[in-house]
């Protein structure tokens, strides 16, 4: 699989940053000296800790080499490094004020295991922070299953992708067992597009990323006109010639 294409991502930075502004906002009032930012991408999250946290030390990791080099030049004064949240993460120690996570662990599976090695950075009383997307029940998720799925594709995936994320009760339950408090909440973000192509590119540095890694450069074209049909019929235009574009995210707070 190829790397992550942190020009791609950052097409749409002010709606991908938005929901860490708001989770960021949630610790408004807690001070800390040491903050983690787990899979911090091109850096656009670790730049709102370190508003949000002036003078903090500031770690940022991610899998992810593009994303690290796009994340030091975008945030000088945070340290960052490669590591992979999914194995790595109990050999960063503790003593960690904040953990925090912005759209990264519907990426890494065995959330269980991940919430405790998330948690196991924090000192006593730290606050583990989580943003994870949940909109498989909107129209280009749908649009991307079906069409994975349907005869002329699917030779293309015979390893579809899996969406690691538990539900709402599950994560309700986990967090009961392995945390001294915590809330939960949901957000739909609705986000004024300029044309279908933009929910294209939107979806070309995340969800639609595995699936054309895997093609060969000259089914591409075919594979994204067929999504692109679809998602014309499926999200129609308002008046203004604008698309609505629905986006639901998951939040939580843990305390350790």
């Amino acid at each position: 699989m190829q790397d992550w294409n942190s020009r791609q991502y950052l097409m749409f930075a002010n709606e991908r940053t938005q929901p860490a502004i708001d989770l960021a906002n949630r610790l408004m009032g807690m001070e800390a000296r040491r903050v983690i930012d787990i899979g911090c991408g091109p850096g656009n999250s670790t730049a709102v800790l370190a508003e949000r946290f002036p003078g903090a030390s500031l770690l940022g990791i991610d899998s992810s080499p593009a994303m690290i080099e796009a994340a030091r030049a975008a945030c000088p004064g945070a340290e960052f490094q490669i590591c992979d949240a999914g194995r790595e993460l109990p050999a960063l120690g503790d003593g960690f004020d904040v953990a925090f996570s912005n759209a990264c662990i519907q990426w890494i599976p065995d959330h269980p295991r991940l919430v405790r090695d998330m948690l196991g950075l924090l000192r006593p009383g730290g606050v583990l922070a989580v943003q994870t997307p949940m909109n498989y029940e909107e129209p280009i998720h749908r649009i991307i299953g079906e069409v994975t799925a349907s005869a002329e594709w699917r030779d293309y995936f015979p390893n579809p992708r899996i969406f690691f994320n538990l539900t709402q009760p599950e994560y309700f339950d986990l967090l009961a067992e392995v945390s001294s408090g915590f809330a939960i909440w949901e957000t739909t973000y609705i986000h004024r597009m300029s044309s279908h192509e933009a929910i294209l590119d939107w979806y070309r540095g995340t969800g639609l990323r595995p699936y054309l890694n895997g093609l060969p450069d000259a089914k591409k074209p075919e594979f994204e006109n067929e999504i692109r049909r679809r998602v014309i019929e499926r999200y129609p235009a308002r008046p203004n010639g604008e698309i609505l574009f629905r986006f639901p995210r998951f939040f939580f707070l843990a305390y350790r």
